[in-house]
């Protein structure tokens, strides 16, 4: 119960005594916005890091050799918890924007973080508004920023990995950029195994190769969810 207390009161306290750099990247994008873009990544990752630092997470990773050099890219991943977003926010190259449930942005504080790390808010009850993201998403991938998204839709608390919906692949195809499959195992031990408690945990993150959907054809796009989703669910241990 104290490590789970003292992990939530460092979460607001951190937005809070970070409330002034917020104000100050939202003037400096406006004239700057790469280096907005650098202090955005900078106090994300380190906020990501030290989350879990406080948790008790043991994070080892495999294959970042695999990650992507000089290009935007999707990730996409398993979500086992909540604890899942820091872990990607710390995991690849640079903290990467993700593609949110509507409900997330409208949470003070948090929603103006992800605004500035470019993340995108998906309302699932309208079908012309997840047409727009993938325009938006693909969009984001052409000028240069990569993006991290769920495509199970909710977590699977260390359950079986569910079926994985394909506006993610749309995104990615749309704007010809790679596909990065990720895993991620053990992080459900870390909250949702224990009744919402916060305790230590190891989690493994694996990275795939990755996919560039450029060359594939409509069948095999059409496919993509699905052994993507079996790539992913094949790196988790005893599953």
């Amino acid at each position: 119960m104290f490590r789970t207390l003292i992990w939530f009161g460092y979460f607001w306290f951190y937005l809070l005594v970070c409330l002034p750099i917020s104000l100050y990247v939202g003037h400096l994008a406006k004239k700057d916005s790469v280096r907005a873009d650098r202090y955005v990544a900078h106090f994300v990752r380190n906020w990501a890091r030290r989350l879990l630092w406080l948790a008790g997470a043991e994070i080892t990773v495999t294959g970042q050799e695999n990650l992507p050099k000089d290009t935007a890219y999707m990730v996409v991943s398993n979500h086992q918890g909540y604890f899942d977003i820091p872990i990607m926010l710390t995991c690849m190259d640079n903290p990467h924007g993700l593609v949110a449930k509507q409900e997330i942005n409208r949470i003070p504080g948090i929603r103006t973080w992800m605004k500035h790390l470019h993340c995108l808010f998906v309302d699932r009850s309208s079908p012309r508004a997840g047409a727009q993201t993938i325009l938006d998403g693909a969009k984001l991938l052409a000028t240069g920023h990569s993006l991290t998204i769920f495509p199970e839709g909710t977590r699977s608390k260390g359950g079986a990995v569910k079926p994985f919906k394909a506006g993610a692949f749309r995104i990615a195809a749309r704007a010809n950029a790679p596909i990065l499959p990720v895993t991620i195992d053990g992080s459900h031990r870390l909250m949702e195994s224990n009744s919402m408690l916060i305790r230590p945990a190891s989690v493994h993150v694996t990275i795939h190769p990755p996919i560039d959907p450029a060359g594939l054809s409509r069948e095999a796009l059409r496919a993509l969810p699905q052994s993507v989703r079996d790539t992913i669910a094949g790196a988790i241990a005893n599953a």
